[in-house]
């Protein structure tokens, strides 16, 4: 198997030529408006056709003008009058974005649905598709029901705001939180174009620097399932999304699970796709292999759009890659693998398997853990572990994936398998059931899911979190009693994977994971039981129809933009510790390099830096820094921002502190400072 490149359709070879327009005017109902590129059939205008709409906040102007000139004019010319959106607030449309998924946002978005519907180049079929952002916004304009929007594709999306987004996990705050919030600082502190909204540009920035704000100020002020987050997760009615629906999302995603849940429980036409990939769309989809993800899209719209009888309605309900097992590494340019189907989920497919745990020993299903002695296993991980294990949310762009696990494993609780006798393939949810105990109110625990090669090199599969005041629940959490033993469950992100025989399964066990999650506000030491503890897993069974209508044809899409490379770009994560002065710190360089948009005569640069550090076992020591650099160039118009924001705590507060500076040429014509302390609740 080799990754196959994106090939470059050219567009005369599509079956419509295709017309562009760089700018158009969504009017909103209180007198703003969106700005929009669009493309669609030069002759839409005498036969009308669906349009598609991707709806999100990075500019697409220049940001993610690369990749909508790979998408857009390809769909264009298949058919479609295609819309790349900016929010309000964001790239060239009116307003301020002072968070996400606003009511507003929706509102917004079903008002240009109808625009769009109502265009004499429009059939009044209207698609809205997206990645991430794009995708969320979807799922949401969904459930609002606009009579014009006939089916989304979502893809590396989520319907819970609050169990499964980059904030939060298992009740348990994610470093993504920051991280987030730090990308978002960044971006809605960006000017318009001059050259799009004229002489009003300046004002329109001014505004934007002023009133956007610091939003994990914002996030940190919700620190368990409330309304602030039920408000915007399509998981609160699932009924309410009637139109039809493609998830999509890769293993090394954040949004895995998502798919899962909205296969389960729409009740509309739709469709699960789970690769390799990482935070990407699966035609330039990284790990590999890539797919025709375009054309499938295609076929999709084709039939619930343009009403053809192409048989999507009867094909599999999920198609999944399944994983084979790979030795550890912190990046990967193609996973080996196959694709699997499956035509209902949950499926029948699939059967929990119980593998019950004795001292430092993964037991096999037919082995039970009553012929073993009952012991306590005690532990509580120093605050370096967890700088190995990656990005909660895998980019692909910089080695971001977890290391070998012997890294972590030294702190931590481990029950591994003897080797494996035959081979064993999970598709689903594994997790872990655990009786234990704590000497603190508040804890977490990690759990680690790792396939051991024979060598002893372990690469982890999947992982889970949880923080023990949220045992019951993530509306009310409740302190712990100390000493008090509990039986929890820790649930374990959905993958497939091929344990093969003569390997070994391992779960590991530890009290932080620090900087993936932010660390409880004291040091813990759990105790385990662990003949009253097991791991499940979702065990699948060879099907015959495996290979049923899984070949997507190889990735394709339009030529992207024409740009001059100035400076290049440098990704990396680098892990420092000083033994001297037992610090540790992990360093994340995001450097997109600087580029001249040749169409535009815009020079483009954008840089990201990220530091999460810690000193030996001082937990008042963690903290998070981050910082960002933007720079837009066109003759003599130069517009500058630089954020930094930095996250540490107490045992009873977050401390938030952030700076914003912009430049006009050599001029600061902006600076603002932010200071909070948040209260900590049970996290």
């Amino acid at each position: 198997m080799t990754a196959q490149p994106l090939h470059h359709v050219d567009p005369d070879q599509l079956p419509c030529a295709v017309r562009h327009i760089e700018n158009v005017w969504i009017p909103l109902p209180d007198g703003d408006h969106l700005a929009a590129r669009l493309w669609l059939p030069v002759d839409a205008g005498d036969a009308p056709v669906p349009a598609l709409i991707e709806y999100i906040p990075y500019r697409k102007r220049d940001i993610t003008r690369e990749r909508d000139e790979i998408n857009h004019p390809y769909l264009a010319g298949h058919g479609y009058a295609c819309l790349r959106v900016d929010l309000r607030g964001s790239g060239d449309s009116d307003g301020v974005l002072r968070d996400q998924y606003l009511d507003q946002e929706q509102d917004d978005g079903v008002a240009a649905i109808a625009w769009a519907a109502a265009q004499s180049w429009c059939d009044g079929n209207v698609g809205m598709f997206g990645i991430s952002w794009g995708g969320f916004n979807a799922l949401q304009i969904a459930a609002r029901q606009p009579p014009a929007l006939k089916a989304i594709v979502a893809a590396c999306a989520t319907d819970d705001l609050y169990a499964d987004n980059m904030h939060y996990m298992g009740g348990c705050l994610l470093a993504d939180n920051l991280s987030e919030s730090t990308t978002m600082f960044g971006h809605t502190s960006c000017p318009p174009d001059p050259a799009i909204v004229g002489d009003d540009w300046r004002e329109m920035w001014l505004r934007r620097l002023d009133e956007s704000g610091v939003w994990l100020d914002i996030w940190l002020r919700h620190q368990q399932r409330d309304e602030f987050w039920r408000r915007a997760s399509v998981c609160e009615d699932y009924s309410a999304i009637r139109c039809p629906v493609m998830a999509v999302s890769g293993w090394t995603d954040g949004y895995t699970n998502a798919v899962f849940r909205l296969l389960e429980h729409l009740s509309v036409p739709r469709q699960g796709l789970v690769g390799p990939w990482g935070h990407k769309y699966p035609h330039m989809g990284e790990p590999g292999p890539a797919i025709g993800f375009l054309q499938h899209v295609r076929r999709w719209f084709d039939r619930w759009l343009k009403g053809v009888d192409n048989g999507v309605e009867n094909d599999p309900l999920l198609r999944a890659w399944l994983q084979d097992s790979v030795p550890p590494s912190t990046q990967y340019k193609l996973r080996p693998g196959r694709w699997v189907i499956e035509d209902a989920w949950p499926s029948p497919n699939v059967r929990e398997q119980v593998f019950p745990l004795a001292r430092h020993r993964l037991l096999m299903p037919h082995e039970n853990a009553d012929d073993f002695e009952p012991v306590v296993d005690r532990m509580q991980s120093p605050l370096s572990l967890g700088l190995f294990a990656g990005k909660w949310c895998s980019y692909a762009s910089a080695p971001d994936l977890p290391h070998d696990q012997r890294e972590e494993d030294g702190g931590a609780l481990l029950y591994t398998s003897e080797p494996l006798p035959e081979p064993i393939n999970i598709l689903g949810a594994p997790r872990v059931e655990l009786t234990l105990s704590a000497n603190r109110p508040i804890a977490q625990v990690c759990v680690r899911l790792e396939d051991v090669l024979p060598d002893g090199r372990a690469t982890r599969v999947a992982y889970g979190l949880l923080n023990l005041t949220h045992r019951n629940g993530d509306e009310a959490p409740e302190p712990l009693e100390v000493g008090k033993r509990y039986t929890v469950e820790v649930p374990i992100n959905y993958v497939a994977q091929s344990f093969p025989a003569g390997h070994r399964i391992r779960l590991a066990i530890s009290t932080s994971y620090w900087p993936l999650a932010w660390p409880p506000p004291e040091p813990v030491e759990l105790a385990v039981v662990p003949t009253e503890s097991a791991l499940i897993l979702p065990c699948r069974g060879d099907k015959f129809d495996d290979e049923r209508l899984c070949e997507f044809g190889p990735p394709e899409g339009t030529p992207a933009m024409s740009k001059t490379l100035i400076e290049p770009g440098h990704h990396n994560w680098l892990v420092h510790r000083d033994l001297a002065a037992d610090t540790s710190e992990l360093e994340v360089i995001k450097d997109d390099g600087r580029w001249r948009i040749d169409d535009l005569d815009l020079t483009v640069s954008t840089l990201t830096n990220e530091w999460y550090r810690s000193q030996g076992g001082e937990f008042e020591s963690v903290s998070g820094e981050t910082s960002t650099r933007k720079e837009f160039l066109r003759g003599d118009w130069r517009a500058t921002i630089r954020t930094s924001t930095s996250l540490s705590s107490t045992p009873t507060h977050f401390i938030l502190r952030a700076e914003l500076d912009a430049w006009e040429g050599e001029m600061r014509v902006f600076s603002k400072n932010w200071n909070r302390r948040i209260r900590r609740n049970l996290l």
